[in-house]
């Protein structure tokens, strides 16, 4: 896969691939796709490349989307944009998989940036702001037998999105939890972490977690 990223818009990362490799898994990637926070459009277009009947790219910037429609052309496969905050960009469609990467960072403010890189990674004190949003909007854009797919860390809160998604009325599952060190974005912010409680003292790991939730 080719990505080539315009200024300004987020490169992806480890987790990115980790959900990649995940989505091409699942039945559910040759039907309808929805990638939210689409960013460079990497999410997209591997499910696309997974021969996805149609594939929409989500995002509330217009650089991301761009940049999106950019790297399918490079790659040669075909997607739609729409630009909008999560779930609100696509009103009354649903679809067979919902993929998401979306900005997971605990911030130290719960108002969400509207502008410059920190909209790519910040997302409330508990990294919660927009994962919460997904969950709950999720199941009104899922066909049946649909799939949302979500990553994040287990700073976030393993077990508060697992319980998110069961009071959406959707069935969770973890696919896959890789434990290493803090990423490059969350070892500086330790020691605000720690002081807030969201992680323990003197620890410096993290799990990166990709977590599903199938509509009935």
């Amino acid at each position: 896969m080719r990505i080539l990223r315009l200024p300004g818009v987020f490169r992806p990362r480890s987790d990115t691939w980790l959900l990649a490799a995940h989505l091409r898994q699942q039945p559910q990637v040759r039907g309808a796709v929805l990638d939210v926070c689409t960013g460079s459009g990497a999410l997209a277009i591997a499910a696309a490349r997974a021969s996805a009947t149609s594939v929409t790219a989500v995002d509330v910037s217009r650089r991301a989307l761009l940049t999106a429609r950019v790297n399918a052309r490079l790659n040669g496969v075909r997607l739609r944009t729409r630009r909008g905050s999560l779930l609100s960009a696509v009103p009354g469609e649903a679809f067979d998989l919902i993929v998401a990467n979306p900005p997971y960072l605990p911030a130290g403010e719960d108002a969400l940036p509207v502008r410059g890189t920190a909209r790519h990674t910040e997302a409330g004190r508990d990294g919660r702001a927009l994962l919460d949003r997904l969950i709950a909007d999720a199941p009104a854009h899922l066909r049946a037998g649909g799939l949302l797919m979500v990553c994040h860390s287990s700073l976030n809160g393993e077990t508060e999105t697992l319980q998110a998604m069961r009071a959406a009325g959707l069935e969770p599952a973890v696919l896959e939890r890789r434990h290493g060190p803090l990423g490059p974005l969350l070892a500086p912010r330790a020691p605000a972490l720690e002081a807030s409680g969201l992680l323990a003292p003197g620890v410096r790991e993290e799990e990166v977690l990709i977590l599903a939730g199938a509509a009935g």
